[in-house]
């Protein structure tokens, strides 16, 4: 896999959960911080944003938005500020039963796709850490035309309940949240992963790595794969990415492991060898040193989160839409 991939499967849990929202006239809601990411996909007409670390904005058709670290905030039909969202605001979910899906008459109406990523922010790549509070994508002619696909497509679906409805929608918003991150790469200046990804030797070792995770990498190795010197690599590699290819690659080993633990029943002893450790105690000392928990705590604590119904993949009846 490559990258962007690997980091958001490795956080990813379960399947997005989302709501199709109508309403006009005035109204002022607020979305309490999530563990997770939000997003919401302006459909019809328009509205404001104001999140609580104090970022505003617009939002107009075919805007999207997603908020990676599950900032709370307020969407709006007008501009608010901090005092007056606090006094004003209602609560998303008591909105939505009591107005939200029956709209009120008065300005445009307003739709929206509105949603959340569960996400296990505990072994975040640092390439999602560092998404900032808001990644906002407006509608611009001739940009990123995946995104815009996919929103088209989403936008289609939502029209009505079609056969495959089940499937295609969490497909189509897992590719929604894709789409967000590569818009946002292409367009950050001076953020550090995507200088990583766009530089050819870092982005050819880090390939490496992520395409064979259990394999023998050694600096000369992974230089080689790049087509440098090992003293090269191990300059651009660390300025860039923040640490030494090896350590890099060892942290990376035992995330994978901590999601295979997390994701699957396989054992100790087949997740070692899938991330490259000879043995399933060496799995579990190193995991221990990095993580400050056992392997088997781990998987318990993990269990313990999910439960047997969590997030569960949506029905029929989930697709339902306001």
């Amino acid at each position: 896999m490559d990258v962007v991939s690997d980091a958001i499967s490795a956080v990813r849990l379960g399947h997005p959960r989302f709501r199709r929202v109508r309403t006009s006239g005035s109204w002022c809601v607020r979305l309490a911080p999530y563990d997770g990411a939000g997003f919401h996909v302006v459909v019809k007409g328009g509205c404001w944003l104001l999140t609580d670390g104090g970022a505003r904005m617009s939002l107009g058709v075919g805007d999207a938005v997603l908020l990676p670290h599950g900032a709370g905030h307020v969407i709006a039909d007008s501009p608010v500020d901090a005092s007056v969202a606090g006094g004003k605001a209602e609560p998303f979910e008591q909105w939505l039963t009591e107005t939200g899906a029956r709209g009120r008459p008065g300005r445009e109406e307003v739709e929206m796709l509105c949603g959340k990523y569960r996400l296990d922010c505990s072994r975040m790549h640092p390439l999602m850490t560092e998404l900032p509070e808001v990644v906002h994508i407006p509608n611009r002619v001739g940009s990123h035309p995946e995104l815009r696909a996919a929103i088209d497509l989403l936008a289609g679906e939502l029209d009505e309940v079609r056969p495959g409805s089940c499937v295609a929608l969490p497909n189509l918003l897992d590719l929604l949240l894709i789409y967000m991150i590569r818009a946002w790469m292409a367009e950050a200046t001076g953020g550090a992963w995507p200088t990583a990804l766009d530089d050819p030797v870092t982005a050819a070792a880090l390939r490496a790595m992520h395409t064979k995770p259990a394999a023998p990498w050694s600096v000369e190795s992974l230089a080689a794969e790049a087509g440098v010197s090992r003293a090269t690599l191990a300059r651009r590699f660390t300025a860039l990415v923040g640490r030494p290819p090896m350590a890099y690659l060892t942290w990376w080993r035992l995330v994978l492991a901590a999601t295979m633990l997390r994701d699957t029943k396989e054992t100790l002893a087949t997740i070692a060898g899938r991330v490259g450790y000879g043995s399933p105690y060496a799995l579990s000392h190193a995991f221990e040193r990095e993580f400050g928990i056992t392997p088997g705590r781990y998987r318990a604590q993990a269990a313990e989160r999910s439960g047997p119904t969590a997030n569960p993949r949506p029905t029929s009846q989930d697709l339902v839409r306001q």
